[in-house]
């Protein structure tokens, strides 16, 4: 049973073990050197066989308490703002933009986030995105050559370009539509957005948190899909299980003369663990940072007011104490599984923060992979994952492509 007690300024409770490091700089040198190599996670394994899975440390200009324990991490992503709110480095959040989700506060961070949610559950919108998405993502994959090379890190983040646009377009259009009309009620939550007369909902804010900020990082799910692709190329059996479902469904819609909707593609059982183990390796979103509003006191451990604390998913989930052989790519581990009561697996974050796009991550990457899968057979070329600042493939996963299903 985790307990939880605010502390006095006199430490009722010792600070994890650990570090600062050197004055000023900490141990930012060896926290960023060590992102830079193929297993980022060297420097908090390092330090979790010293000093366990909670420890202090000293990275970013501010005094660290590092969470790789799954429910300290938990807990931490669950508190409000009174406890903890999120504190990221300057060069971060000038990457992140200062409307991001990520950033802001308070009552107007859970009327973001709950609104956003909303807009999602909205069946016109979801039939409206999965039309695009589809279209799309054939429109661009009509222009490959078998005669040159495709870069699928290339090819799915020119489809989140046109994602935004989508979004913006029917925020414009909304806008339009409500030129010199003094009272309405709204339909959906970007004419919500639209109507709020505290001044606090800014056109950025709402373009920014509408689409790019749903999912926290700009291109988490063109890394997403980019991954995937590169999983399956060096997992023959995961690819050939893949590529028989979505032929199955492929067929199925086909013989009945039905498009494919947001829910048959959330149905497809094995694509959605493929989907689920990519997240769980390729760690997209490495961790959250927060700041403690008062000092507060976690299973044990204390996080001082005023200090970070970094809640590391990379380690939970490359954790072989929480999944078996953790650096193989093996979907079915997740079959027969129920993610939701799964505390160690936080590819979006959770709490109030849990990523509200998350479904709609999921649906970007299943459309992507059904059309990839069901018109072609592939042979990747050699490629290396890069994790810092942000993840992504060295080359860019460079493809050779010839039509025609069943790889």
């Amino acid at each position: 049973m985790m307990t939880i007690r605010l502390s006095s300024s006199k430490y009722k409770t010792p600070l994890p073990l650990g570090t600062l490091g050197w004055p000023f700089i900490g141990e930012t040198i060896d926290f960023v050197s060590c992102a830079y190599s193929d297993r980022p996670e060297s420097f908090m394994d390092k330090r979790r066989r010293m000093y366990g899975k909670v420890f202090k440390s000293h990275i970013f200009g501010s005094p660290t308490i590092v969470s790789t324990d799954a429910e300290v991490s938990k807990f931490i992503l669950q508190s409000d703002a009174k406890v903890f709110v999120p504190s990221y480095p300057k060069s971060l959040t000038e990457l992140m933009g200062k409307s991001s989700i990520l950033l802001i506060n308070g009552s107007l961070q859970r009327r973001i986030h709950g609104l956003i949610g909303a807009f999602f559950k909205s069946p016109h919108l979801k039939a409206q995105i999965t039309r695009d998405m589809q279209s799309y993502v054939q429109e661009s994959m009509e222009k490959w050559r078998e005669d040159q090379p495709i870069f699928i890190q290339d090819e799915t983040k020119n489809a989140k370009k046109k994602m935004v646009k989508l979004v913006q377009k029917i925020i414009q259009s909304k806008r339009e539509g409500r030129a010199g009309i003094v009272s309405m009620a709204p339909k959906d939550v970007a004419e919500v957005l639209l109507n709020d007369a505290s001044e606090q909902l800014t056109d950025d804010l709402i373009a920014d948190n509408m689409i790019d900020m749903m999912i926290p990082g700009e291109d988490s799910v063109p890394v997403l899909m980019t991954l995937a692709v590169k999983y399956l190329s060096d997992c023959p059996a995961a690819l050939q299980q893949l590529t028989k479902e979505n032929m199955k469904l492929k067929s199925l819609k086909a013989q009945h003369g039905e498009p494919l909707c947001w829910t048959d593609y959330l149905s497809l059982p094995f694509t959605q663990t493929v989907i689920t183990e990519t997240l769980r390796m390729g760690n997209i979103i490495i961790g959250v940072m927060r700041k403690a509003m008062k000092d507060t006191e976690i299973k044990g451990y204390l996080i001082p007011k005023g200090w970070c604390a970094f809640a590391y998913f990379r380690s939970v989930h490359l954790d072989e104490n929480n999944y078996e052989w953790p650096y193989e790519f093996n979907p079915w581990r997740w079959q027969d599984k129920d993610m939701s009561i799964n505390g160690s697996f936080t590819p979006f974050g959770g709490g109030q923060r849990l990523c509200p796009g998350l479904d709609l991550a999921r649906l970007e990457a299943s459309i992507f992979l059904h059309h990839f899968v069901t018109q072609f057979r592939w042979v990747a070329e050699e490629d290396t994952v890069v994790n810092f600042p942000t993840v992504r493939m060295k080359r860019r996963m460079p493809i050779w492509v010839k039509r025609g299903g069943e790889n």
